[in-house]
């Protein structure tokens, strides 16, 4: 269970895999590495697979926020120069979308190409994710849990699978409240209109079509304004395609790499 120091925090990540080439994975608000367990069968054999606990998740350690997206981004970063990446595929959903847009932008030495799932430049408004902390504080984060559900899944896995949504709902609640406040302090203030103007590498946007925390519009909002940049809607899924639909999601990711990488 290998630990970085990083920017003065500990930040938790798995890493399989030594052969090119190397995917990167950052996960959701209130999710850690497990969200992309399920993918790992159906992705090709011999690549390298790097996963982390986003600062204040999962296994990483949870610093006194505000958080920002540009320390969620100099994060990982500092975690893949440390690990030596270079060229890799990164992936990453919701606020690690938002983390991909940044690198991509800002550190193409280490993005190759880039999948953008659920994402887009600017999530909810500050006076909504201000209401959602000043929630967690006042009642912890049991008190938004079934709210949050009914964004991240569809109904069709809501009503088919709910032990697995109950699984995420534990997830959700034992997140640490200084991590997941001060990670909504970062999506409260991200705006990253400015930085799609730089990305210069491959991308590939995806979106749910029931997805209550990204809609479909803002993410294809978001996709159009990246030159280039490819789009993909994955139907009968919410916030999570890596959990309701692994193996379309990890299909679709894995055709764009062998497009853009050598295998």
């Amino acid at each position: 269970m290998p630990f970085a120091e990083i920017n003065g925090t500990s930040i938790h990540y798995l890493d399989d895999g030594r052969d090119h080439p190397t995917f990167v994975f950052s996960n959701s608000l209130g999710t850690d590495v497990r969200l992309w367990s399920k993918l790992r069968a159906f992705l090709p054999n011999g690549i390298r697979v790097i996963c982390y606990d986003k600062r204040g998740h999962g296994r990483s350690a949870a610093p006194k926020g505000p958080y920002t997206d540009a320390d969620l981004a100099t994060d990982a970063a500092a975690l893949l120069d440390l690990l030596g990446v270079k060229d890799c595929i990164f992936v990453g959903l919701s606020i690690g979308g938002q983390t991909a847009i940044n690198l991509a932008a800002d550190r193409p030495d280490i993005v190759r190409s880039a999948v953008l799932s659920n994402t887009a430049v600017k999530l909810g408004n500050p006076e909504m994710w201000q209401s959602r902390i000043d929630a967690v504080l006042t009642d912890g984060i049991e008190s938004i849990a079934d709210s949050v559900m009914e964004k991240w899944f569809s109904t069709r896995f809501r009503d088919r699978r709910p032990d697995e949504v109950l699984e995420w709902r534990t997830v959700l609640t034992e997140t640490s409240e200084a991590g997941y406040v001060g990670c909504c302090d970062a999506l409260k203030t991200a705006d990253l209109g400015d930085k799609l103007k730089r990305i210069c590498r491959p991308v590939l946007v995806i979106a749910g079509a029931e997805d209550g925390a990204a809609p479909l519009s803002i993410v294809k909002d978001t996709a159009a304004r990246i030159a280039g940049a490819e789009f993909m809607e994955i139907a009968e899924v919410g916030h999570l395609p890596p959990i309701e639909k692994p193996e379309i999601f990890a299909k679709a990711i894995s055709v764009f790499a062998t497009r853009n990488v050598s295998f």
